[in-house]
């Protein structure tokens, strides 16, 4: 079940700063018309999207562009972490394996060249669902051999035979994410997730690779949760000690009353700053702003990434 907050709805909560309103397009504009189109195709294959299931707030914006973030593996995890907006329970072992396919539909019709895959976490599977991922993945590259693919996934409970599967498939990027500092761990993540572990799988996706081959990791931090800024640095430091290449940095918004609540809102102006450092650390990009997410202008930053 999922922890649940004593917390009425509303109280406490801090108001918003003008900086965080978005609004999605008109019905009846290009763009809102894209973002419709999709909604439907997405419906019709019976495909989730972490933009829908975690209530990204970049939801409007990718899809008017032609862009998403297909979650795989279903719409249930079977984690409870205080953050998230993702529903959890069993889902019994379940999977659907006509997903592959239907992703390959999908992401013909919407014409992409680079696919983000992530997935809820899927403790009900000895692998972690790792062999699907590679299904996904090989089904993509089969379809469309110069397509780019970036894959987000859980720490598969450390299980690194799992994660070799999925690092076989060959993927362009393998990203995980730490999700917050090292001291909030606790309050936020599951208890079956934790700082060290999720490093630990960014840590070995680098050790397997045998040069010239290249596969770049990833990973993301949310702030507004209480974090101190010398932990955010700490942070930063610890990926790069594990050798990531990308990072992503937002502003935590709580789903509901329920979650977590949000203890800051961070400027526009501190967001700047922790993007400077990242830079100064070594990764090749940091995508550093209150919307920014995961997966947030995934394929225009590894292109620029890799120039």
């Amino acid at each position: 079940m999922r922890i649940i907050s004593n917390k009425k709805k509303g109280a406490g909560a801090l108001p918003k700063p003008a900086w965080l309103k978005i609004r999605p397009p008109a019905e009846d504009t290009p763009a809102g018309k894209r973002y419709g189109e999709i909604r439907s195709l997405i419906r019709a294959q019976k495909l989730h999207t972490v933009c829908s299931e975690a209530a990204c707030p970049n939801a409007a914006e990718c899809w008017s562009k032609g862009t998403a973030t297909f979650m795989i593996l279903g719409d249930t995890c079977t984690r409870a972490c205080r953050f998230c907006n993702v529903k959890s329970g069993n889902p019994r072992g379940i999977i659907d394996k006509d997903e592959p396919k239907k992703l390959v539909s999908a992401v013909k019709t919407m014409g992409l060249n680079y696919v983000v895959l992530t997935c809820v976490t899927r403790d009900d599977l000895e692998d972690g669902g790792a062999a699907h991922f590679a299904d996904c993945i090989r089904a993509l590259k089969k379809s469309s051999p110069n397509i780019k693919i970036e894959v987000l996934i859980s720490d598969l409970n450390g299980n690194l035979t799992a994660l070799k599967k999925i690092f076989a498939a060959s993927p362009d990027v393998i990203a995980h994410n730490i999700e917050t500092v090292k001291r909030l761990q606790k309050a936020a993540r599951d208890p079956r997730a934790n700082y060290e572990k999720s490093l630990s799988v960014l840590r070995a996706v680098k050790e397997m690779i045998t040069p010239p081959d290249r596969i770049f990791t990833k990973s993301a931090l949310m702030v507004g949760l209480g974090e101190t800024r010398s932990e955010v640095m700490k942070a930063m430091k610890d990926l790069r000690a594990a050798n990531v290449d990308f990072l992503t940095i937002g502003q935590y918004l709580s789903p509901s009353s329920y979650h977590l609540p949000v203890k800051k809102y961070i400027t526009p102006a501190q967001f700047k700053s922790y993007e400077t450092v990242a830079k100064k650390l070594g990764f090749l990009y940091c995508a550093s702003g209150p919307f920014v997410r995961s997966s947030y202008r995934a394929g225009e930053l590894f292109s620029s990434a890799r120039c």
